[in-house]
């Protein structure tokens, strides 16, 4: 050592600047990361036997060969596939224009559901009885109301459309699960968030425009998620009113032999669209838990 307790040169530059972990505590990370790979073999080979045990079951009943050739046929499977992604076009607009509009009128009824005063008691409980009965009512039931019903009326101006007439369906029913979405996370805006913005000279709107709309978003975007994916699922039921999407493809394929691959097909179609938005949703949801648990803004 020099003097004043400096180390001396030529002393290791690690021992200055480095970090130079303990034998303890490289054993417990050599530990730690052979009960990883151990956990990751044992989850891999349950995954593989038990795999191996539903396809042997599969396999060997007796009514498997008539259930591949009606159900997994390769020749049906290579003529639907064309037709079906075809369809999916329809869906994929009926998923962007029907959501984006579903995202506005459902945070319009939460404002709405929200407001403070006797004067809005009207709005407020309008929305509320427009919440409960969109929500209480099976997604079918709506269809083939508005699908049947309106050019039923025979209403001047209205389109008979059944793409249009399905996808208005979508959102009526969705708006009301999303707007109890949206409303969840304004209610969830503590109340001195918006004391402290009127505080500021914010009046009643600016503070739920500019302090409590943007915390509420970001912390239902979760859940926001998962309705849109319900959404895209869904719209494959707009094929009860003879709109061609991916699912009444699949039906008009399938009707001319009675084999049905080409639903299994449309199905396949509709989970290799979902798990990427559901993965998304996954991340979204262990980003924000993680933001939370630091301490970040929510």
């Amino acid at each position: 050592m020099t003097k004043a307790g400096q180390p001396a040169p030529g002393a290791g530059a690690g021992a200055e600047d480095g970090y130079v972990p303990s034998r303890r505590r490289i054993e417990r990370e050599r530990y730690r990361r052979s009960r990883a790979r151990r956990a990751v073999a044992v989850a891999a080979l349950s995954t593989l036997v038990t795999g191996a045990l539903l396809v042997a079951v599969i396999t060997n009943s007796p009514g498997w060969p008539r259930t591949r050739e009606t159900f997994f046929s390769a020749a049906y499977a290579r003529i639907a596939l064309p037709k079906v992604l075809e369809g999916l076009l329809l869906n994929l607009r009926l998923l962007v224009i029907c959501g984006a509009v579903v995202l506005v009128l459902g945070l319009l009824l939460a404002v709405a559901r929200t407001l403070r005063g006797p004067v809005f008691f009207p709005l407020r409980a309008l929305a509320t009885a427009y919440t409960d009965f969109f929500r209480g009512m099976p997604l079918i039931i709506c269809l083939l109301m508005v699908v049947f019903g309106v050019p039923a009326l025979r209403l001047q101006g209205v389109t008979t459309d059944p793409v249009v007439l399905g996808g208005a369906a979508l959102v009526l029913t969705y708006a009301a699960y999303v707007a109890e979405v949206f409303r969840a996370g304004i209610e969830s805006v503590h109340p001195s968030q918006r004391a402290a913005a009127r505080s500021l000279g914010l009046t009643s709107g600016q503070a739920l425009r500019f302090v409590v709309l943007p915390q509420a978003v970001r912390r239902v975007v979760p859940p926001l998620l998962n309705d849109l994916v319900s959404l895209q699922k869904d719209t494959g039921l707009v094929s009860i009113a003879g709109a061609v999407d991916a699912v009444y493809a699949a039906q008009i394929i399938a009707g001319k032999d009675f084999n049905y691959t080409p639903y299994v097909v449309a199905g396949l179609v509709f989970v290799a669209l979902t798990i990427p938005m559901t993965r998304l949703t996954d991340w979204v949801t262990a980003r924000m838990d993680r933001r939370r648990a630091q301490g970040g803004t929510v």
